[in-house]
């Protein structure tokens, strides 16, 4: 097997004195759709951001692509071609779907931006019909679909998707589901998902891994984790959280 795209080995970062995570290894296959679950508090969120650079890493490495990226800021990290859509979407809400996407391709070669914007919109084709209209009027899902195009004008190798179902109802938790399996198997784009909704992150994803206090506890492909009678009872028999709108 090829060396991964993304190595994290022996990652512990710090809040102050408070050890947010505590020596995590994960590997991320070129082309692999890789889930992290756990639940609130877990840290992988943390593991995001630490990967983002902000906060960095205390000890351990972060290797992308053959080069360590332990300690870069984090807009050579984007520069790299890591893009993050983040928990809670943080559109900007006073600019236009098609403003925030125009923020979005910032770093990318400016004769590439009608051809990805049109690819974002046969993504999602609800942003296109919504391209003037600013961001704080969007709903939920349509707001979360302009985070993950957002970070697609970029252009990135890996994407990160920190909690996209958050808050969504059902059917618009299927069409993310189904928007990033797309991604992955027509652009064979290399995506770290985290997710509480650990029933459709591990039925989407390759591989799996199971965060708890900060550290790795379990891993194994997707198919492998939801069939463990451990990962069931804590967190799919009754522990499906509330989708709302």
């Amino acid at each position: 097997m090829s060396a991964p795209l993304l190595q994290v080995r022996g990652v512990k970062t710090f809040y102050g004195s408070i050890m947010a995570l505590g020596g995590v290894d994960i590997d991320v296959q070129e082309g692999k759709i890789v889930t992290i679950i756990g639940a609130n508090g877990a840290g992988k969120s943390t593991l995001m951001m630490t990967i983002c650079g902000t906060p960095q890493a205390r000890e351990g490495t972060i290797v992308f692509d053959g080069r360590d990226i332990t300690h870069l800021p984090t807009h050579e990290i984007v520069r790299a071609r890591i893009a993050q859509s983040p928990e809670g979407r943080r559109i900007f809400p006073r600019m236009t779907v098609l403003e925030n996407l125009q923020l979005g391709a910032a770093l990318s070669e400016a004769a590439h931006f009608t051809e990805d914007v049109n690819k974002i919109f046969r993504l999602f084709p609800i942003l296109e019909r919504r391209r003037d209209q600013r961001g704080g009027t969007l709903s939920g899902g349509e707001q979360q679909m302009l985070a993950i195009g957002r970070a697609l004008m970029s252009r990135p190798r890996l994407l990160l998707l920190d909690e996209p179902s958050l808050g969504l109802a059902p059917l618009l938790v299927r069409q993310i589901f189904d928007s990033i399996r797309e991604l992955n198997e027509r652009e064979r784009l290399t995506v770290l998902l985290v997710e509480q909704n650990a029933h459709h992150a591990l039925k989407l994803a390759h591989r799996g891994y199971v965060l708890v206090n900060g550290q790795i506890t379990m891993q194994g492909s997707g198919r492998e984790l939801l069939a463990k009678p451990e990962i069931r009872a804590a967190y799919l028999e009754g522990r499906r959280r509330p989708e709302v709108a």
